[in-house]
């Protein structure tokens, strides 16, 4: 007689990332061209996040809705970016930049210019209610498998150097949050206008250069910076988003004349100067 053990549940089964439905909880305005959302909901006790730099999804309605249109199924996501344009919800990559899994919300800053774009029309007029869905990591699948963390901690040897515009502010607040004791951090930020500047916690040893760039193009103020920076590779680990063109430069800089190891610099494009997200890329 053969005795069938019972079978063990698949872990693997579970999605890294999953829709939730959230709502906005609080709005605080941090300056002129910052503002910091609040969102909440009963789904989100199956939300988790990585820390650090952890990317997710916003999902915005369009003007005529009420809040977005989300399909279900096993591949939410998939069905999502599937869906007549006319009903297609707009996604943007945004960084959480504070989760209290514990009371069900997560903070997300979003840089305002107008109405050109879904997130800075909505995060503009947000209040108390409005709905969204966040396309984030699923607290029931393995840490191994979810993703949405550039950062990498395993690649810290005690110095770091963090570059960035205003829109990766969100990413350098929540990496800083997460530095140890001993670490030392140089962090350049160009921001809009020197209001922009705000305090960020860390139990490292951190020096921020905040850089008002004014009228100038992106990046007309922050590569400079660096280039007159005494900075040197060897031991040191680089961080850089933002702009694509100005993360291009800095991270040609770096490795060409700083003597950083390529594997030892994570860089990342947030966004195009001049072009949408929505058009097609070359």
């Amino acid at each position: 007689m053969t005795i069938l053990s019972p079978p063990r549940p698949d872990l693997t089964e579970a999605s890294p990332f999953r829709l939730f439905r959230i709502e906005v909880a609080e709005v605080w305005r941090l300056s002129r061209h910052l503002v910091r959302i609040t969102f909440t909901g009963p789904e989100l006790s199956a939300m988790t996040s990585g820390g650090l730099d952890q990317r997710v999804k916003m999902i915005f309605p369009l003007p005529e809705q009420s809040e977005p249109v989300v399909p279900s199924g096993t591949r939410p996501y998939q069905a999502l970016r599937e869906l007549p344009p006319e009903i297609r919800p707009k996604l943007r990559s945004y960084t959480v930049r504070a989760h209290r899994p514990e009371r069900g919300e997560f903070d997300v800053d979003f840089v305002l210019h107008g109405d050109i774009g879904p997130a800075s029309a909505f995060a503009g007029r947000a209040k108390p209610g409005d709905r969204l869905v966040v396309y984030a990591p699923n607290a029931e699948c393995p840490a191994s498998r979810r993703s949405g963390v550039e950062f990498r901690l395993d690649a810290l040897r005690g110095s770091a150097l963090l570059v960035g515009d205003e829109t990766a502010l969100p990413a350098i607040g929540g990496i800083l949050t997460a530095l140890p004791v001993g670490v030392r951090a140089a962090v350049y930020v160009e921001i809009p206008d020197a209001s922009d500047a705000q305090h960020l916690a860390s139990a490292a040893d951190v020096e921020v250069h905040w850089l008002p760039r004014g009228d100038r193009r992106p990046g007309a103020v922050l590569l400079p910076a660096i280039r007159a920076a005494s900075l040197l590779g060897g031991d040191r680990y680089a961080w850089l988003a933002g702009e694509s063109a100005m993360v291009t430069s800095v991270r040609r800089h770096l490795l060409d004349e700083r003597g950083f190891d390529r594997a030892a610099v994570t860089f990342m494009g947030y966004w195009r100067y001049g072009r949408s997200e929505d058009e097609p890329r070359d």
